[in-house]
């Protein structure tokens, strides 16, 4: 099969769509998919600089996420079979032609989804959900503030929001963004580069009870300032650096809490695994995606082949949402 492979670590010039041994058949308990798409995130960038290694035991080719068609099962797989449209969240792997994906990481394409688009769900949908479902536990009326609104995760994390009923703040470096964002129902735009979002959010709503952030270091200390009583703050990414300083006192005299979550290496069964995240949103966020109150943002998509101009799409100011790789057609 046909695969990104790396040609050491650096820029996006590393990545190269070559020959690679064939997969072997999928093991017990495994799906064989024939990718249509691939999503591109973030941490795919970082494995290709070398500083984010895959899982052990998971695979050395980048992608966490794709579309496409069952082409074989398992022995033990008794829900799908070949010929099934599915979408995937994977621990690497998805840059090729095919993947091998345990069961429970699989999930039916949404109704009103096209195939391609389905390969922008299933990172973003479990990363959000999984941050202010589950562990912020955000309900309907509270306020969510959500760091960096135009990516994948933010245009997706406002629609969720929405839908759940809460009051959705965001924070971007451009009028084009955050008009985007407003388009898809965040009810307080912030451009940080003008704008001190603690002081918007503590002024409009007496702080967010959920902060969605990807800066980490950088923003800890205003994060904690902009919470609300009882709230949580959720960090998903280290952009602004991992080692800070954090007052206990304000945070304690708030009765606030700091979530540091990984999505890739979390065990794939058990309490808070990437099965259960993966069964949460079939029941919860798959029948919002179908009714319509949230849906794949897709800003580009570009031929697998030219990988390497998909990368710096995610730094492009006029990225809003998903950057895709197409692999075939559906």
């Amino acid at each position: 099969m046909f695969a990104v492979t790396l040609d050491g670590f650096g820029g996006p010039e590393v990545m190269k769509w070559r020959q690679v041994d064939d997969l072997p058949a999928p093991g017990p308990g495994e799906v064989a998919v024939d990718v249509v798409a691939a999503g591109v995130n973030r941490a795919d960038v970082m494995q290709r600089w070398g500083v984010y290694p895959p899982p052990p035991g998971a695979s050395e080719i980048l992608g966490l996420e794709v579309s496409g068609i069952v082409a074989e099962v398992g022995a033990g797989v008794q829900d799908w079979r070949p010929g099934d449209a599915v979408c995937a969240l994977l621990p690497g792997g998805g840059y090729a032609e095919r993947v091998n994906v345990p069961v429970t990481r699989v999930l039916p394409v949404p109704e009103g989804v096209g195939l391609v688009e389905a390969a922008a769900l299933p990172e973003a949908a479990a990363t959000v959900w999984s941050n202010i479902g589950t562990v912020g536990g955000l309900r309907e009326g509270q306020t969510l503030l959500i760091h960096g609104g135009g990516s994948g995760i933010g245009t997706h994390a406002i629609q969720v929001g929405r839908a759940l009923g809460a009051r959705v703040a965001v924070t971007a470096g451009s009028q084009f963004k955050l008009d985007r964002c407003r388009d898809l129902g965040a009810n307080t735009l912030i451009n940080y580069r003008e704008q001190d979002f603690v002081s918007v959010v503590t002024d409009e709503y007496g702080g967010a009870d959920v902060i969605l952030d990807i800066m980490g270091a950088g923003y800890l200390a205003r994060n904690v300032d902009a919470l609300a009583e009882d709230g949580d703050l959720t960090i998903i990414g280290l952009q602004g650096g991992a080692v800070a300083e954090v007052n206990l006192g304000v945070l304690l005299g708030k009765r606030g809490s700091i979530h540091v979550t990984n999505l890739r290496r979390r065990p794939e069964t058990g309490p808070g695994s990437k099965g259960e995240i993966v069964g949460e949103l079939r029941r919860e966020l798959w029948p919002l995606i179908a009714a319509g109150a949230v849906a794949p943002v897709v800003s580009a998509t570009i031929p697998i082949a030219d990988a390497a101009q998909a990368h710096p799409l995610l730094d492009s100011a006029e990225t809003v949402g998903k950057v895709l790789l197409t692999v075939r057609e559906p």
